[in-house]
């Protein structure tokens, strides 16, 4: 039973005739019907955030601080793994950190720290936060894996910098994963086979340390192609540019998911965010749609030389028309677009629970959504808010 009450639908409690029974059956189709509840999500879903009149503001504890809320959030689906998108307008010396708590029933766990983030990472830290680990879970770098099944979350920001310079939240963006769950494959999207998006090609290993560069260079590619397409040329970034503004000195690299999407979408006019999608179809859709979807997978697999693990980041730019994909490989200096068997795709790409960048203007439109896994009007329906300060949490907040 999810406690707290619901804020979007009022309950009167019916009476016992058949027509109480039947009001009671109307209510529970529409709230079903109204969170995306009566959907299957496959394992995962995405929950986008814009609009936060909801959330709980209140003075931080240091001076000029400011510290945001949410609601208590219910997804359609139970989760145990979380990964999370911010796109900050973050001007110089602000900061942002973003914690997230997660609830089973009457069990809530601590606030666990996602992210410290800001532009000036010499003012402030711009890093991932170790050594988290409790009962109940634990943050590896960008992933939030907990050890059961929960119904619920909740965010606390806290936000900072002189008074002229605040940060403005622009989005958040929530990946859920139920690590248990086990789909069935997705039916080919085969209008998309035969589809070439035609994003510039960039080599990681034409810079410095470019053995290591995979992610960035995934990152330049998407933007520079968005920055031709939407004729916006302040979203054209070489590699250096974004290894810098994503560089997770925690990690000691530029591979922190969250990070390469929260570069980009710090820009105006850019959304970006972290997902993940439970099928190469899923590809297709945004294939088809004209979008480049970038992917996390394994190297190896991908290849075919081995299991693996060996992290790596690239571009889906198409599929030829026997629907094998077509991938800016940011690996090689030479020959960058490659095609590989759809199989080893499909192996490599479950190495990270098919994670996935989505890089667009925030005007465009985005393929259809059938299960709630990216962005879009679909994945809206698919959470309810619940009050989440209830008294016996708001001296912890």
């Amino acid at each position: 039973m999810i406690s707290g009450s619901v804020k979007q639908i009022g309950f009167r409690q019916p009476s016992t005739s058949s027509g109480g029974w039947l009001a009671i059956f109307l209510a529970l189709l529409c709230f079903g019907i109204t969170t995306g509840w009566a959907h299957d999500g496959r394992g995962s879903q995405f929950i986008g955030i814009s609009d936060f009149s909801r959330f709980y503001k209140y003075t931080g504890p240091e001076t000029g601080e400011m510290m945001w809320i949410s609601p208590e959030i219910a997804p359609s689906i139970t989760w145990n793994e979380l990964v999370m998108s911010w796109n900050v307008d973050a001007p110089t010396n602000s900061y942002i950190k973003m914690e997230v708590r997660a609830f089973r029933r009457a069990r809530v766990s601590r606030y666990y720290t996602m992210a410290l983030w800001s532009p000036t990472p010499g003012e402030h830290p711009r890093t991932s936060v170790p050594n988290q680990m409790d009962e109940q879970g634990n943050v590896d770098t960008d992933t939030l894996t907990l050890d059961h099944q929960c119904d619920r979350l909740q965010v606390r920001l806290t936000m900072g910098g002189p008074p002229a310079q605040k940060p403005r939240l622009k989005y958040l963006g929530f990946t859920l994963l139920n690590n248990e769950a086990t789909p069935p494959r997705l039916t080919p999207r085969r209008l998309a086979w035969g589809k070439l998006i035609d994003v510039p090609e960039r080599s990681q290993m034409d810079y410095p340390n470019g053995n290591v560069l995979c992610s960035p260079t995934t990152v330049s590619m998407m933007m520079s192609y968005w920055s031709a397409h939407a004729r916006q040329p302040a979203w054209d970034r070489d590699v250096p540019e974004v290894a810098a503004g994503v560089f997770d000195t925690n990690w000691k690299g530029t591979g922190n998911w969250s990070f390469n999407t929260a570069y980009p979408g710090s820009l105006k006019g850019l959304r970006a965010c972290v997902t993940r999608f439970s099928g190469i179809p899923e590809i297709e859709s945004w294939i088809l749609h004209g979008f480049p979807v970038g992917l996390s997978l394994c190297y190896d697999r991908l290849r075919g030389k081995g299991p693996g693990p060996n992290g790596h980041l690239v571009v889906c730019v198409g599929f030829t028309a026997d629907g094998d994909p077509i991938i800016n490989d940011g690996g090689t200096r030479q020959n960058v677009r490659k095609v590989f068997p759809r199989k080893n795709l499909e192996n490599a790409w479950a190495y990270s629970r098919n994670t996935v960048y989505l890089i667009y203007p925030e005007d465009a439109k985005v393929p259809a959504d059938d299960f709630g896994h990216w962005p879009s009007w679909s994945s809206k329906q698919r959470y309810q808010y619940f009050d989440g300060l209830r008294p016996e949490y708001r001296q912890s907040h």
